[in-house]
């Protein structure tokens, strides 16, 4: 079913609310990731923090992409977009699927692996291990400004787009 022309802007969203979002998303997350990983520490009798390291980073890949993916798949909503007023949809205006939302949820570590790829390839010291990445976030971001309807890359080549909901309408106006 299209989206709602009553419930979406047709213009997207500004970059400064999507980045804000995923700021807010990111500290929703924190909580995600902190029960993640202590589940498996307890589970799995995590003793030191190199002890199964790459396992638990599969782990957290893992429960991070389920939580996108069932959000994205049930209502186009994270907890912070639903804050933020913002829904994801296909391109035509659809609800995602579980396919195209994987491989957004894929192609949406582009916004930070290849920062970290070059740090690691540069042999990185100090402050490059952060100038680096952040640099790869601010080229991914601007992308946005490469698309006529401002998507960022990932969600063009993931056929997606950030759609901004319209206000709901005061009791006051809803009886206008």
């Amino acid at each position: 079913m299209p989206l709602d022309t009553l419930t979406a802007s047709p213009t997207p969203p500004s970059l400064r609310r999507r980045l804000a979002s995923m700021v807010y998303e990111t500290m929703l997350l924190f909580g995600v990731v902190f029960v993640a990983g202590w589940l498996f520490s307890t589970l799995l009798e995590q003793k030191h923090a190199l002890y199964l390291r790459n396992m638990l980073q599969d782990w957290l890949f893992v429960v991070i992409g389920l939580y996108f993916i069932w959000f994205w798949t049930h209502g186009g909503q994270t907890l912070a977009m639903k804050t933020w007023r913002l829904k994801i949809v296909t391109a035509e205006g659809e609800a995602l699927g579980y396919k195209r939302a994987f491989g957004r949820y894929l192609l949406s570590w582009l916004w930070i692996l290849p920062g970290l790829a070059a740090a690691w390839a540069l042999n990185a010291k100090a402050w490059m291990l952060i100038l680096i990445p952040l640099a790869n976030v601010v080229l991914w971001a601007l992308t946005a400004y490469l698309d006529p309807q401002r998507r960022f890359l990932h969600d063009r080549i993931s056929g997606t787009r950030v759609v901004q909901i319209a206000d709901k309408p005061s009791p006051a106006q809803a009886a206008a």
